[in-house]
């Protein structure tokens, strides 16, 4: 394995804290975190309402500038967005004057690939996620399930280094969300793209994550690394998915 190889995706968090402004004082969010997401890995973001699980993800996106420390990603320190990194939001915004191909393809456009070229590669996105039997349909002929599909295919087709998800699967049924839950485990093993999830679904977090991040309510409190070291595929019956489920119940005080 060569050395761009092996820190291609790698995120370094240093000294990163971010506060707002609430009736004139200062709330802080995120204080002094400092934590590395390894190169492939699928790192859960959760903690209470509040915590800063989506101003963590921002901050990572480049769509929030922290208050003090730095975000760095293969040893570079970010500065705004970049192409290296894709999010993907609890709605899919899709463009709905757009079919589904050239919703995935229109960020290949903006790059600079013909019309052609996009829908080429756009068309290889749109089969990863099962829709291609939809690809000139538009948004309003969609389920929610669907339009969250091709907005995973447009985050992916611009081949990023790394994939952000804030609450991707919040709006959706809980037989969609599981099946969707799948299609992400399928779709993060077949990429191979280091992947950070914001989610308050707690057996989600076990489904998806080789670690989960905690972060804590209290401001004072220390946020947590939980390694999951459970097979993939995962099975949610199992003794050890329901311990992991139990550890995070009783550590959100839940049980």
């Amino acid at each position: 394995m060569s050395i761009a190889h092996a820190v291609r995706g790698e995120v370094t968090i240093r000294h990163l804290s971010k506060s707002f402004v609430l009736n004139g004082k200062p709330l802080p969010v995120l204080r002094d975190l400092n934590f590395k997401i390894r190169p492939g890995e699928s790192l859960a973001i959760v903690g209470a309402s509040g915590s800063g699980k989506t101003t963590l993800l921002r901050v990572l996106a480049g769509l929030e500038e922290a208050d003090s420390g730095e975000v760095l990603i293969e040893g570079k320190v970010i500065r705004g967005v970049g192409t290296e990194r894709a999010v993907i939001f609890q709605e899919p915004r899709l463009l709905p004057w757009l079919t589904v191909i050239d919703n995935v393809g229109f960020g290949l456009e903006t790059q600079g690939l013909s019309r052609e070229e996009a829908r080429t590669r756009a068309r290889r996105y749109v089969q990863l996620v099962g829709l291609q039997s939809f690809e000139n349909a538009y948004p309003r002929q969609l389920s929610g399930g669907m339009a969250q599909r091709v907005g995973i295919a447009r985050a992916l087709a611009v081949q990023p280094e790394i994939l952000l998800l804030d609450e991707p699967l919040g709006a959706l049924d809980a037989m969609t969300k599981i099946s969707m839950q799948q299609e992400l485990a399928r779709i993060w093993r077949d990429e191979d793209v280091t992947t950070v999830l914001v989610t308050h679904d707690l057996e989600e977090a076990i489904y998806l994550a080789d670690r989960i991040l905690i972060l804590p309510k209290d401001k004072g409190g220390e946020p947590r690394l939980i390694e999951i070291d459970l097979p993939r595929p995962r099975d949610r019956s199992t003794p050890a998915f329901v311990r992991h489920r139990e550890e995070l119940l009783n550590l959100f005080g839940l049980h």
